[in-house]
């Protein structure tokens, strides 16, 4: 699941319009459309609004928010699975040894 899927999910399941969530994030209706599309990004301010608003864990978000950054920086390289793991075992690492 997408950030923007999931952001769609939370206003469809609590009965808010597009347009009454954009106005709560202080938003245009159409750039909200577009983050719940995925052609846009939404800050990660944002996120902690949002998680007061449907009481969501932000934890939850801002896995969602992180993947989808990540994803867009490797997702035309051909080695981003690979390239994934060693990012993992750079951050077993670091905490490892901080």
């Amino acid at each position: 699941m997408t950030l923007g899927n999931k952001i769609k999910e939370l206003r469809e399941s609590s009965g808010l319009l597009q347009r009454e969530l954009a106005h709560r994030l202080n938003l245009g209706e159409g750039y909200l459309s577009k983050i719940e599309s995925d052609k846009k990004k939404i800050s990660r301010e944002h996120l902690e609004t949002i998680s007061k608003i449907f009481n969501e864990p932000i934890e939850d978000l801002e896995k969602l928010w992180l993947g989808n950054k990540i994803y867009s920086l490797i997702k035309d390289e051909n080695n981003a699975l690979e390239a994934l793991k060693v990012a993992e075992e750079q951050i077993k690492y670091q905490k490892k040894y901080k």
